[in-house]
């Protein structure tokens, strides 16, 4: 998957770039309406590229599990039963599946790595909006949002998933204590 993701990041700067420059040389709407594409994508895909390597540097896989802001809300597991997280949870891609694997890391250390996960995704949810800024140079208010909200929902789900997720992981490490 990081392959994968880093590959369609820089294809997209690419294809940015070069429609910037047909647009620049030839005038052409459609090259314009191609380099904002390419630029939004090139965006979304690099600032969850970037969100995720600042949270590592940060914090190495150690969140506080503990803490509030990580504890199941009581209305959560209602909501999750309404989605019906538990049928699709197991098809989602993971960037980085050895994180997650409970014969490379400790229960603990996955349930801290799934905190990490969480935040991630919940940045990202806020930085979906970032590209509205980009409404007054090029107008299309509409398109902007509706990719921003089609990114935030994509990280929302995954912060539903890692929620949970980690209530069974900490099942488990109580289990074994």
């Amino acid at each position: 998957m990081p392959k994968v993701m880093k590959f369609v990041t820089v294809l997209s700067f690419v294809a940015a770039i070069i429609t910037i420059l047909l647009f620049h040389f030839f005038n052409e709407d459609i090259y314009l309406t191609l380099a904002i594409t390419f630029g939004t994508t090139f965006y979304h895909l690099g600032i969850r590229l970037f969100v995720g390597i600042l949270y590592n540097v940060g914090m190495k896989n150690r969140a506080d599990y503990t803490k509030k802001w990580y504890q199941i809300r009581s209305w959560e597991n209602r909501l999750y039963q309404i989605l019906n997280v538990k049928t699709w949870k197991d098809k989602m891609p993971t960037f980085n599946p050895e994180v997650f694997s409970y014969k490379k890391h400790s229960w603990d250390e996955i349930a801290q790595a799934m905190c990490q996960s969480e935040l991630v995704h919940e940045t990202n949810m806020i930085l979906s909006f970032v590209p509205l800024i980009a409404v007054k140079w090029f107008g299309s208010f509409y398109v902007f949002l509706i990719t921003s909200v089609c990114g935030a929902v994509f990280d929302l789900i995954f912060v539903i998933m890692q929620r949970y997720n980690r209530t069974r992981v900490i099942k488990i490490i109580l289990r074994k204590r």
